[in-house]
């Protein structure tokens, strides 16, 4: 008994395989377009917990943001925004035991595209957070140097101004001078750049540095109370007293409540008066402050001594006799006499001779007692910049 075919069952070979190959096609697109459909509510579903991840992350809510970045990782395995996004959760969730994790995100991404700035940026904060300033140096310099989707100079400035912070903070001040120098040359004409890079100098230490950039500052912006209350404190510190009055008496003109500012203005003024190196003074008038300097020197060594239970009469006891406060009394009394001499044209050393005994008296005073104030602080401030308080 033989088969035979329904008529209608083409027999032709061809027709059979175009028919099969058809039905293929047609599976396979079904497949291709419910994978793609897949695909794109994965993605659509991982994009939105990214956002919420973001979201969390920018109000501190670093365990939200971290789960929901994981949840997106699961929509995007491979999505290296959801991972630097991840690590940088992780990073700053405040969680040591988390760092590692979060290094081993930055470190696969670094391998894949080790220019890419914002992974360096990354990593340097990691390192920061470990507080290795090699490791944050060498990254924070990637970072610097590296390959920025947007504003490239002013993420590299705001890099280098992070490291900036971070050495100062790990006492590293004359690295962070010479990242500094590096930064002056590449800031705009802002005021508030230049501000905040005077106040960096001021934070490593480097007046002429802060005083520059201040000065720029006023430059662009004549009536800067930052600025001017910089400058001023800047010549302060540098013993440059007369400069430091002028600029502070404007910072107090154009900022009432600034009280730093009227703390070294009171200061500088106060040593203004009391310094006898002025070359604009009368021999007169330094005569007078020698002698009034000198008699202030005593009146603070018998406060520290009655503050230390020091006699500095003769005859006291062993503990006083050995104090160095009587040491200072018997060489302020031998050098008493000298003070009728100052008229004298022929005593040209003696008025620094008078005046080492004082430096010497508020020195160690302030080494025994503590810190003075008023005139013998600004004493003291005199014999450490004498140089400076000359001009």
């Amino acid at each position: 008994m033989s088969w035979r075919l329904p008529k209608l069952v083409p027999r032709s070979a061809p027709v059979i395989l175009l028919v099969l190959t058809l039905a293929a096609a047609t599976g396979f697109a079904g497949v291709s377009h419910l994978v793609t459909r897949f695909t794109a509510n994965q993605q659509s579903r991982g994009w939105k917990l990214y956002a919420l991840g973001l979201s969390a992350a920018s109000a501190g809510r670093y365990e939200d943001a971290i789960s929901a970045f994981r949840a997106a990782l699961t929509c995007e395995p491979t999505n290296s925004q959801y991972q630097l996004s991840l690590a940088r959760a992780l990073r700053d969730s405040n969680d040591s035991r988390r760092l590692d994790e979060a290094e081993s995100y930055l470190v696969a991404l670094w391998q894949r595209t080790p220019q890419d700035a914002a992974v360096n940026l990354a990593l340097a904060r990691v390192a920061a957070h470990r507080g290795s300033v090699e490791d944050a140096t060498r990254y924070y310099h990637n970072a610097m140097y590296g390959v920025w989707n947007a504003d490239p100079d002013g993420n590299r400035r705001r890099a280098r101004i992070e490291l900036i912070q971070f050495l100062l903070k790990k006492g590293a001040p004359e690295r962070a001078e010479s990242e500094l120098m590096a930064l002056t040359t590449s800031l705009p004409p802002d005021a508030d750049e230049h501000l905040q890079a005077a106040q960096l100098f001021l934070q490593a230490g480097d007046n002429s540095g802060a005083l520059s950039q201040y000065e720029e500052v006023l430059r662009l912006d004549p009536v800067n109370a930052a600025a001017l209350a910089g400058a001023g404190e800047a010549n302060y510190r540098s013993g440059n007293y007369a400069t430091a009055e002028h600029y502070l008496q404007d910072a107090v003109k154009a900022d009432p409540q600034d009280a730093n500012s009227q703390q070294l203005l009171a200061l500088s003024e106060e040593i203004l008066r009391a310094s006898p190196f002025h070359s604009y003074i009368s021999d007169a008038e330094r005569n007078r402050r020698i002698a009034a300097a000198f008699a202030r020197a005593q009146q603070r060594l018998t406060e520290c001594a009655q503050q230390k239970g020091i006699s500095l009469t003769a005859g006291s006891d062993a503990a006083s006799r050995a104090s160095p406060l009587t040491t200072l009394q018997s060489r302020w009394s031998a050098t008493k006499p000298d003070l009728d001499r100052l008229r004298s044209p022929a005593e040209t050393a003696l008025p620094d001779t008078i005046m080492d005994v004082v430096f010497q008296i508020e020195q160690q005073t302030a080494a025994i007692c503590g810190p003075p104030q008023g005139t013998d602080l600004a004493l003291l401030l005199i014999s450490q910049k004498r140089e400076a308080a000359a001009r």
